[in-house]
């Protein structure tokens, strides 16, 4: 089974979620974990 890639939309969308729940108060980390991705994942997504 082929690995979906998500469409820089939805890229956009998980960014954003972590922004929200890091201004909640919620650690980096723990909000990375919650939008489904890994760390490296998300460093690279913020870079592009």
């Amino acid at each position: 089974m082929a690995i979906k890639r998500p469409k820089p939309e939805e890229i956009v969308v998980k960014l954003r979620q972590v922004e929200v729940l890091m201004g909640q108060g919620m650690p980096r980390m723990d909000a990375i974990r919650q939008i489904r991705v890994t760390e490296q994942t998300y460093y690279l997504w913020k870079k592009k």
